[in-house]
């Protein structure tokens, strides 16, 4: 009987532990590409709770050869992004606005946090974030600070589960900048796109 209990648990486990890989097909990533005409860059962002100021949530938009957002076990997506694997492609300046928009509401802010990196650097993030693979539930600070623990100019982040750790180490580093965003400073508009006939690119 006690087998049959442990044998069960381990099968839970391992289901709980699963992600569902999501690869879009190569002529939807090519059509969304964007390049962003800012410096190569590095944004975190942190969904903290207003209730409790536990960290809820971490994303990272990479603006390297091409701008993507990692976003490790979230549930933000858009018919007309496509993703691979938890990296979204097609990182408009409208896209990142329905991004903060998504995730700031009435219980929860989003802090943003951006350092300027070299070309190398911003790349090298952009292809460990493209190569890590589908991330399970609960993982998403486990796996920013996998990413960026080795890259040079990021040693100090620590390899934590805790989105509120990563953020404060990622605010201690070098010329990061930064901005608090609630619900009442997202602009509503971008939370409700829809696809319709006729629409501009997003």
């Amino acid at each position: 009987m006690l087998r049959a209990v442990i044998a069960l648990f381990a099968l839970l486990t391992l289901a709980a532990c699963g992600a569902e890989p999501v690869w879009a097909p190569d002529d939807r990533v090519a059509a969304a590409r964007y390049v962003h005409d800012g410096p190569p860059s590095i944004t975190l962002f942190t969904v903290i709770s207003n209730r409790s100021n536990a960290g809820a949530h971490s994303g990272l938009m990479i603006n390297a050869s091409e701008r993507i957002m990692f976003d490790p076990a979230g549930t933000w997506n858009h018919p007309r992004i496509p993703e691979r694997n938890d990296v979204h492609y097609g990182i408009t300046p409208r896209i990142v606005n329905f991004y903060i928009d998504y995730h700031a509401r009435e219980t929860f802010r989003v802090v943003e946090q951006t350092v300027v990196v070299t070309p190398g650097i911003a790349e090298l993030v952009a292809q460990r974030a493209k190569a890590y693979g589908a991330v399970p539930k609960a993982q998403c600070a486990a796996s920013i600070s996998s990413i960026l623990k080795d890259v040079p100019g990021f040693s100090t982040i620590p390899q934590t589960w805790y989105p509120n750790k990563v953020m404060d180490a990622f605010a201690k580093l070098p010329g990061v900048t930064g901005r608090t965003i609630y619900d009442e400073d997202a602009d509503k508009n971008h939370g409700v796109l829809l696809i319709q006939a006729g629409e501009e690119p997003l």
